[in-house]
This record gives structure tokens, C-alpha cells and sequence, in this order.
């Protein structure tokens, strides 16, 4: 079976990850951050809801990377994105960017929060 590299266009995937870091289309970010099609911005984590609100008619489907790990987002952060129009998902960092790439490969309408995975001690 022939591999098919994935085809991104104009879009911003997520290239990689490790300890305290993204690499998004090539360029690196030490903190968390909200990436779209097309824009990242630097994200304060669960307490900053303006960058996910500005997903509202943007995006069907909001991935949040908690990290090394999947957690529970809390029922207010969900409620308050659920008001603006914005339906999310929870699961580990590693994981969301996977599952953002293949989505974005697909040409959806699909956005990421990332927190970074921490440094192994």
C-alpha cells in the first residue's frame, strides 16, 4: 500500500511536540496555544476563554490537549464554550494534534488548544 503524505495547503498543522514546546508550520512556540486553519495565538490555558470564543461559526469541533495526559475539563469551561457555539473535546496534547492533523488533512473546520506536555523528571 503507497503512503500518502498528507496535504495541508494554506493550513498551519502541527509539526511536533516535547517538553514545554510546539512546532506549528515550522515554527516554535514555548507555550500553550489555540491553533485554526490558518492562525495561531498564544493561549493562557483553561482561565483564557477569549481565543476559544473567537472559534464561535469558525470551527465544528474544538480539541483540547490537556497535557501529557487526558483530564476533565470542568462543566463551566465546557458550559461557556457550549453558550458561544462551541462544542470541544478533551484528550491528551499528543493526541488532539494527532487527531487536529488528520482533520485538517480532511479539509474540516477544526481547531486545537494545546497545553504542553511537561519535562520528565
Amino acid at each position: 500500500m503507497p503512503i500518502t503524505e498528507a496535504e495541508f495547503g494554506s493550513s498551519l498543522p502541527v509539526d511536533g511536540y516535547g517538553p514545554g514546546f510546539f512546532r506549528i508550520a515550522g515554527e516554535v512556540y514555548r507555550s500553550a496555544v489555540v491553533v485554526e486553519a490558518g492562525s495561531v495565538v498564544e493561549w493562557g490555558g483553561l482561565d483564557d476563554l477569549d481565543p476559544l470564543f473567537a472559534l464561535s461559526g469558525k470551527v465544528d469541533v474544538l480539541f483540547i490537549g490537556m497535557g501529557a495526559d487526558i483530564a476533565i475539563l470542568p462543566k463551566a469551561f465546557v458550559h461557556a464554550l457550549e453558550a458561544k457555539g462551541v462544542m470541544c473535546e478533551a484528550m491528551s496534547s499528543p493526541s488532539a494534534a494527532r487527531t487536529y492533523n488528520v482533520l485538517l488533512s480532511e479539509g474540516r473546520r477544526v481547531a486545537v488548544a494545546l497545553l504542553p506536555v511537561p519535562a520528565k523528571d
